[in-house]
């Protein structure tokens, strides 16, 4: 029981550290330097090594934020390819097509689910086929449908213009 204590005590202080930082920063700093250990709602000078810890829900998170974390966004990487080699930008761009063909089909699938929905409210109403309120509805919703559909096949074009390029250019040898 009193090793219960102690840590109860130690797990108080140290959420007692984390509300304020919380608070203000959204997470703090757990600075380390052989065997000194510092907190801080500001980042560790550069002699420390430095984890983040973030505080959400009850959840304590630790971070090794040392290591530089990168990311590319895949959108920068295929519009500069120098930054990725061709095999890798033609694996993105075919990935980037596929998911627009896929949202195209997912948008022909929301739009059966729509019309039928329009149906279903026509025909609660008793409304005729020829009701200009239920065709105007119908037209709405086919434009809306047939524009995402549109900006998503000009992106697959554009997409296609550009595969074409890369794959006509010769590297240099």
């Amino acid at each position: 029981m009193a090793r219960v204590i102690p840590i109860i005590f130690i797990g108080l202080t140290f959420s007692g550290l984390l509300l304020p930082g919380t608070a203000v920063a959204g997470s703090i700093f757990k600075c380390i330097k052989d065997d000194k250990v510092v907190f801080s709602q500001t980042t560790c000078p550069k002699e420390f090594s430095q984890h983040q810890i973030e505080y959400d829900l009850g959840i304590t998170t630790e971070i090794d934020s040392d290591k530089p974390q990168s990311f590319i966004d895949p959108l920068s990487a295929l519009l500069d390819m120098k930054t990725i080699s061709k095999e890798k930008l033609m694996q993105l761009i075919n990935g980037e097509m596929y998911r627009l063909k896929q949202e195209n089909s997912y948008f022909d699938i929301l739009r059966a689910s729509e019309i039928q929905k329009i149906e279903r409210k026509r025909y609660w109403q008793k409304h005729e086929k020829d009701d200009p309120e239920y065709l105007k509805e119908l037209k709405e919703m086919h434009l809306y449908f047939n524009e995402l559909i549109s900006n998503n096949q000009k992106s697959i074009d554009l997409l296609q213009e550009r595969k074409a390029l890369i794959e006509a250019e010769v590297e240099p040898q």
